[in-house]
């Protein structure tokens, strides 16, 4: 999981047409690994009507996400205005769950309490959160709605922009955001010599990174790519890894039953091509990054 302040221009924004459809949700375990508790119940009856029972309120879909709401995943920090990839899938799932617009309430739900055990006071949090084991062991995940490629973002002319073999990637100092599937990947892949630097937000990150405390970081690709084209100066993407299966899911309660007709939504939308839609449109900054190995 990766964001990042929204700083963006007005020029840019009218680069940028307004997302399709309206309405969105989530689901309840990952494709690749059987971790959801969601029961089969629901599915008889995936409607609006159908849907009713298993709702945090009832007529209404409830949405959580972190503040603030980071491009490209929400646009403005406006979740509720449908532009940006997540605000996009979150309107579409819910569309599809024959769900207005107008009905889908977003409330606000930090990134480290969303997959903390126990109840949760929405229907579905969708804040680029990776499916780990760990956390499908008290949290219910939906199918994939995205699938995570890891980049490394450096300063322009630094020595890791040139020199990152993999035994080049282990003597620099890194830092990234607690709790976060960046953060590990570094410590289980690239494996540095030296700690890495953990900081409680992305913005401390990118400090981090202009003041010389860190030579680079991790994080998804298309938050790698806004990053380096329009937050921090002189900066860029040295490349993306090879994927490793990480992939972001919509986050439940354990064991809500919701979770069942939300992959069944996911798995539609996709179908319909309204993924792939929404991919080109929100998440491809730039069409060729070069790839390097941990």
């Amino acid at each position: 999981m990766r964001r990042l302040i929204v700083s963006i221009s007005s020029g840019l924004l009218a680069v940028v047409l307004a997302a399709c459809g309206s309405g969105s949700g989530s689901g309840s375990t990952t494709s690749s690994t059987a971790a959801s508790g969601g029961g089969t119940s629901a599915a008889a009856s995936c409607t609006y009507q159908g849907v009713q029972p298993y709702l945090y309120k009832h007529g209404v879909l409830t949405v959580a996400t972190d503040k603030p709401a980071y491009y490209p995943w929400f646009w403005v920090n406006n979740p509720s205005n449908g532009l940006g990839y997540e605000s996009g899938v979150a309107y579409a799932i819910a569309k599809q769950l024959g769900f207005k617009k107008s009905q889908v309430v977003w409330t606000y739900e930090p990134f480290n309490a969303s997959y903390a055990p126990g109840p949760k006071h929405f229907d579905f949090d969708i804040n680029e959160i990776s499916y780990t084991p760990a956390r499908a062991t008290v949290v219910t995940f939906s199918t994939s709605y995205y699938d995570v490629q890891q980049a490394l973002v450096a300063l322009k002319g630094s020595k890791i922009a040139s020199a990152h073999s993999p035994s080049d990637l282990k003597k620099y100092v890194y830092g990234d955001q607690i709790g976060t599937t960046s953060l590990a990947y570094i410590e289980q892949n690239i494996r540095p010599t030296q700690p890495v630097k953990p900081y409680q937000t992305l913005n401390d990150v990118k400090e981090a990174l202009q003041t010389h405390q860190v030579d680079a970081f991790v994080t998804d690709l298309p938050t790698a790519q806004y990053i380096s084209a329009y937050q921090v100066p002189h900066s860029e993407v040295v490349g993306a890894f090879p994927s490793t299966g990480e992939h972001y899911g919509l986050l439940f309660a354990k064991g809500d039953k919701l979770a069942t007709c939300v992959d069944k939504a996911i798995t539609a939308i996709q179908q319909k091509g309204t993924l792939a839609y929404l991919q080109r449109r929100y998440l491809k900054i730039y069409t060729s990054i070069p790839t390097i190995k941990p």
